[in-house]
This record gives structure tokens, sequence and C-alpha cells, in this order.
């Protein structure tokens, strides 16, 4: 397992986990649709030079690489990434309304179990270690982020819906990342996702130059970094790579949400929220340690 791969995947979780801050901050001037809408698209603009500039060096190097069906699957799966990544921001969006920060961190980090259990239909096998490490980073989770009683609400439920919904995303960029370019279908997920939030946000929200001017600085970062960089590192990075390890490497984005609110935010941090910590890198440790492949 390529340790570039999981480096990449280690900054976009560390770019997430600030980006929480920036989603906080942006909500008070912009609605949720808006929000997800304006980052998404600038996110997308962002990728069109390098495309560009990509392009322009894979032309010169050799025209003849390209092939019919690598098109059909770039289009189909930056469309399907786009799907999945509208509906899964948007119900994590709206579902932190109502509830609380730390629950919303644990219910969507939820994936790193879902992603498995989906994979298993799937036909993907997991090793021992990895469904060890799977355990220690739910523990390390729950220690970092549930603070009081546990309950279902209706906060709690949109960002259940939210865990599943960005498992299937992960699944799906596993599926067509090897097949199509990561930096391209990087661009037409955040295109599909900024054009199905938008249709809402104008619907609903009615959104303002003035208001999203206000909230230059969070979309910005959102936008520029959470989307043009980071999902980009998540697709390069999970090529050709098991998607529960990706998963768990990404779910340390939760460590580094608590971490940026201790740091930026002045949010101090106990010490049980600091043995989640632990606990969680020692998880993603265990995830990488080489195993022999059993057939």
């Amino acid at each position: 397992m390529p340790l570039k791969n999981s480096l990449f995947l280690l900054l976009a979780a560390i770019i997430w986990g600030i980006a929480f801050v920036a989603q906080s901050v942006g909500m008070k001037y912009v609605g949720g649709f808006t929000f997800s809408a304006v980052r998404s698209l600038i996110g997308a603009a962002v990728l069109l030079p390098l495309i560009f500039i990509l392009g322009r060096k894979e032309a010169s190097a050799d025209s003849s690489s390209s092939r019919p069906t690598s098109r059909k699957d770039l289009i189909i799966g930056g469309i399907s990434c786009g799907i999945c990544l509208c509906l899964a921001t948007n119900f994590q969006q709206f579902g932190i309304k109502y509830t609380t920060v730390g629950k919303a961190g644990f219910i969507t980090a939820c994936y790193i179990v879902i992603v498995p259990v989906i994979g298993i239909f799937l036909g993907k096998k997991c090793s021992k270690f990895i469904w060890a490490a799977v355990v220690m980073a739910l523990v390390g989770l729950y220690l970092l982020c549930i603070t009081d009683g546990f309950s279902m609400g209706k906060g709690d439920l949109l960002v259940l819906v939210c865990a599943f919904l960005f498992s299937l995303h992960i699944l799906v960029i596993d599926h067509f990342s090897p097949k199509a370019d990561g930096v391209k279908l990087s661009c037409i997920q955040f295109f599909t996702c900024g054009i199905l939030s938008g249709i809402p946000a104008l619907l609903f929200e009615h959104p303002e130059l003035s208001s999203i001017l206000k909230a230059w600085q969070p979309i910005l970062y959102a936008g520029i970094m959470s989307c043009g960089v980071a999902y980009t590192l998540q697709v390069i990075g999970q090529k050709n790579m098991n998607p529960t390890v990706a998963s768990l490497i990404l779910s340390l984005e939760s460590c580094i949400s608590v971490l940026a609110g201790w740091i930026i935010l002045g949010q101090q941090l106990s010490i049980k929220e600091f043995l989640g910590c632990i606990i969680m890198f020692a998880a993603i440790i265990l995830a990488q340690l080489p195993q022999k492949n059993t057939p």
C-alpha cells in the first residue's frame, strides 16, 4: 500500500477537520444549500486551470493514450460521485443544526464501520487487523466526540443518513478512480454537487450576493481547500487502496476538527478527548501495518 496515498488522504482529513470551523462561521451568513452550492462551484472552478495544464502535458507526451471508455467512466463516475457528495454534505449541514457537534462528529465517522460492512456485500474482504482498527477507531471517536448522554433525535438521524451517504461516496470513488483521471473526476463531481445544491438554494433560501460576500473567507477556504484540494486528494489517494483503510484515515477528520477548535477557537480538550485522539491514531497505524495476503 503506497505511503504516498496514505499521506494524501491524511492531508485531506486535516483540511476537512479545519473546514468545520469555516462551515460553522459561514452558516452565520448564508443557508446550508447556498453554502454547499457556492463552495462546490468554487472547488470545480479552481480545478479547471489544473486540468488544462495537465491536459496539455499529456497531449504533448502521448496523444494516443485516450480511450473512449475512459470518457464514459469519467462522466458517469463524476456525476455519481457528485450526487453522493451533494446528498451527504447537505444532510450533514442541516443535521448539525439539530444536534451537538460532538454527536454529529461521532455519527458521521460511523462510515468507518459502514464501509467494510457494505464492502462485504460487494465481495471485498478485510483482515482481522483492519476490523480491530475499526473497533479501536470507534472507541476513540466515542471518547473524543460524545460528551453527554447518547440519544437519537432529528439531527442525529439526519447525520446518520449522511454517514451512509459518505460510505457510498467512498465506495463509488473506489470503483471509478482507477478507471478515470482523478482531477477531472473531482471537477465533475463538484459541478454536479454545486448545481444540485443550487436548485434548492434558489427555491428555498433566495441567496443574496451581499450575504455571500460577507462569508467570503469561510466560503473560499471551503471551496478552494476543502473542495478543490482535499476531495481531489481523496480521489487520487484512494486509487488502488483498500476503501476500509481509506475511510479509517479520512475519519481522522474528527480528531483534527477538535484540535482545530482548540487551536483556532480556544476550545479546551479534556483528558478523555486526548485519549480518544491517541486511540484513533493507534487505529490508523494498526490498519497501515503490512499484512500477509490470505487467499
